[in-house]
């Protein structure tokens, strides 16, 4: 897929809480192709110790607005001063990047995010059922507050949380809710982003049940072409960078 370089112009900047915020960005022109699970680099401005670019999974997408969305969180000086764009602000961008999560070839899909991990999935969310597949989703946090967008997700399908202190849905982790721990599930495909360890559990689930999970990595992803060698991931191949081979991959073929 053709990769392009632009500036961005920030329409929106909506904060969720104190740690999220959600950038609408609008396109010079008119925005390519691109599918759920593919990232951009952005350029971060005016930070000392920003030179390199900033790995965000594409949030959601509006062709007819013309329009992106990125989830920022705030969790370095990077991701803080993305967060502090304001509208007509502008943003560049290296995108869309890396490969996408595949379409089911069965009806019963479970989404499944942790944390920031939530951000491709509203985008699949979106693919699915414009697909006809209609999504169920499983959005775990540590509390109450990082539950965030949920308005959104429900729009697309039925929407299940956990949080680790119980304040919201079932107490505990992804993994603890009901839906993932019935012995006869009635689910096809799994996808799934956040944690590590979470979607290590996650993709092991998947395997027991003999259901296909994709899961998108969160690996460093400096470059977004392959050139710096930081974000490899051990496979059955042999170590592949996420930024290109990934970031989505097929759990299966993980060495996990």
């Amino acid at each position: 897929m053709k990769k392009y370089l632009d500036d961005f112009i920030v329409v929106s900047n909506e904060r969720l809480n104190h740690e999220y915020v959600v950038l609408t960005l609008k396109h010079p022109d008119r925005l390519p192709h691109m599918m759920p699970g593919q990232f951009v680099e952005v350029k971060v401005e005016n930070g000392p110790n920003t030179f390199l670019r900033r790995p965000i999974s594409i949030h959601d997408v509006d062709k007819e607005a013309n329009t992106m969305k990125l989830l920022i969180q705030e969790i370095g000086e990077g991701t803080r001063l993305m967060g502090a764009l304001q509208e007509g602000d502008k943003c560049n961008l290296v995108y869309p990047l890396g490969n996408w999560f595949s379409l089911p070839d069965k009806p019963d899909v479970l989404l499944v995010g942790g944390g920031c991990g939530i951000a491709p999935l509203l985008f699949m969310g979106r693919h699915l059922k414009a697909n006809g597949i209609k999504p169920r989703f499983l959005l775990g946090a540590r509390t109450s507050e990082g539950l965030i967008a949920l308005d959104e997700f429900k729009k697309l399908g039925e929407v299940y949380t956990t949080t680790e202190d119980g304040s919201a849905g079932t107490k505990g982790y992804v993994i603890h809710h009901p839906v993932m721990r019935t012995q006869d599930p009635d689910i096809d495909w799994i996808y799934t982003c956040g944690p590590d360890a979470m979607m290590r559990v996650v993709a092991k689930y998947a395997r027991n049940h003999d259901i296909r999970c994709q899961v998108s990595l969160e690996n460093h992803m400096a470059c977004g072409f392959g050139a710096c060698l930081c974000c490899v991931a051990d496979t059955l191949d042999g170590n592949k960078c996420t930024c290109t081979d990934g970031p989505v991959f097929d759990s299966t073929y993980l060495k996990w």
